[in-house]
């Protein structure tokens, strides 16, 4: 059997299950472009998609909910200066895209009798960073089911006091077709899966939740038990440790932040802060400020969409560039912001591979892919043993970001009191305050244990959701403010 490789094997894809189907070729495509090009725009690009994805959810040792969805359709957007205009449809047919493109191209001025013959057909430079699998036929439904079922037993297994478990297993497949107005074609194929588990243990009627979870882009396959049993482990033992947890201190003081998914708060507080949109309307903390100290030494700061196999890595981003590498603060200071192609025109640089949106009835923007923070040479021990009284923070639930001003609320879901450089006993209630900004030029110590977090994260942006990654060394912070309870 002779290969194709893997750029023209997804375009094929893309071709087979988003135009054949319909009855349309690239030069329908092609139509539409120049029907919206007829009008003055700086940019234009229709975006397909078909997406299959299946659900299953344990509760009560049952399988209680399960779900399967097909969604397919076609957004078409035309931009002119800093306005767009965009109109989907889930009917993918000619028809449809005519009058979407006579709809968007009304935002751009009309020129009379302009004839438009667009640039040459060129397919895009693009990754190879996972595979085009299914992921929803790597397993069937008896393993699938046998899985939840295993996830309990497991759970079940660790101590009496657990008394509920839940899991769900999640799978996705992607197939995303887009034509740009400079006629560059891109397609991609985009496996997704993750398993949760949560946990409720109790104790002389207290009880306190746990929960853990993973996945990547890949099969299901991944799940094998060393698999389960790592994030059973995880989510039990949190439950379990939150039974014995005190009421949280409150004021100014010291905070280590564990490795891994505590990114999460730098994600938050600082990542959507450099996206180039909040930039290019001098709406962020950061905005202005390129060449500039915005950390303390030692601080380096990465959006990375090329990892292989992670949940927030793209062969292509949604509007057909190729992810990148991109170092956003280097020992400290600021070197780009994360740009999509709108952002990236007005502020005259080039796209960083960043333009995404949830699905083709969403418009793209600035969005990060895995966001992290590089390791330093600081032994994760010597970190904490350096605090006299304060916080060790390990894992974080939700969270709130003002973008403008920087500041930040998140709330621990388990963190430990530390004093004299002992861990005295976990807490329960802390909540760190504090801004994106200033936190940075507060870190001292670095880690040398970097580590990415386990394939759980989804990022909300005005409404949209999409898949990301986070992670970080350990970091002590000098001074945060912690809320909490005692």
């Amino acid at each position: 059997m002779i290969s194709r490789e893997p750029t023209i094997e997804r375009m094929a894809i893309a071709s087979r299950v988003l135009l054949q189907p319909f009855g349309l070729t690239e030069s329908e495509l092609g139509r539409a472009l120049s029907l919206i090009a007829q009008h003055k725009v700086d940019d234009a690009d229709l975006y397909f998609q078909y997406t299959r994805s299946e659900g299953w959810g344990l509760e009560e040792g049952i399988v209680k909910t399960g779900s399967f969805s097909i969604d397919q359709g076609v957004g078409v957007r035309a931009v002119a200066g800093e306005k767009t205009a965009f109109a989907y449809s889930d009917d993918i047919s000619a028809a449809s895209l005519a009058d979407a493109a006579q709809t968007v191209r009304a935002i751009g001025a009309a020129a009379q009798n302009q004839r438009v013959k667009l640039p040459a057909r060129q397919i895009a430079r693009s990754r190879v960073l996972y595979s085009e699998i299914d992921p929803i036929y790597t397993l069937d439904s008896v393993a699938k089911v046998a899985l939840l079922e295993r996830v309990e037993e497991l759970a079940k297994a660790k101590d009496p006091r657990i008394v509920q478990v839940m899991a769900g297993l999640a799978s996705e497949y992607d197939v995303v077709l887009i034509a740009r107005l400079d006629g560059t074609l891109a397609a991609d194929v985009r496996p997704l899966v993750r398993l949760s588990v949560t946990v409720i243990a109790e104790q002389n009627g207290r009880r306190e939740v746990g929960s853990f979870g993973g996945g990547g882009r890949f099969g299901l396959a991944y799940f094998d038990d060393a698999v389960v049993r790592h994030y059973v482990d995880e989510a039990t033992g949190a439950a379990l440790l939150n039974l014995e947890s005190r009421p949280a201190p409150a004021g100014e003081m010291t905070v280590v932040l564990g490795p891994g998914w505590p990114g999460v708060l730098l994600h938050e507080a600082v990542g959507h802060g450099l996206e180039g949109d909040f930039n290019r309307k001098g709406a962020s903390a950061f905005s202005g400020r390129i060449g500039q100290r915005v950390a303390a030494k030692g601080v380096t700061v990465l959006d990375d969409g090329t990892l292989a196999d992670r949940r927030g890595s793209l062969n292509v981003d949604d509007e057909g560039h190729a992810t990148q590498r991109n170092v956003l603060i280097e020992d400290g200071i600021l070197k780009s912001y994360l740009q999509d192609a709108l952002s990236a025109r007005l502020m005259k640089v080039a796209p960083t591979g960043n333009g995404r949106r949830e699905s083709y009835a969403h418009i793209p923007m600035p969005r990060m892919t895995n966001t992290y923070m590089l390791g330093g040479d600081k032994d994760p021990r010597e970190i904490v043993a350096s605090i006299k009284r304060g916080v060790y923070a390990t894992n974080f639930g939700g969270g709130q970001v003002d973008i403008t001003s920087g500041k930040f609320v998140f709330s621990a879901s388990e963190a430990f009191w530390v004093e004299n450089g002992r861990v005295q006993y976990p807490i329960k209630g802390a909540t760190l305050i504090g801004s994106g900004p200033e936190s940075l030029k507060k870190i001292s110590m670095i880690g040398n244990d970097m580590r990415l977090d386990s394939g759980v994260g989804t990022c909300g942006k005005e409404g949209q959701s999409v898949p990301v990654g986070v992670g970080q060394p350990t970091l002590r912070i000098d001074s945060l403010t912690v809320g909490g309870t005692a």
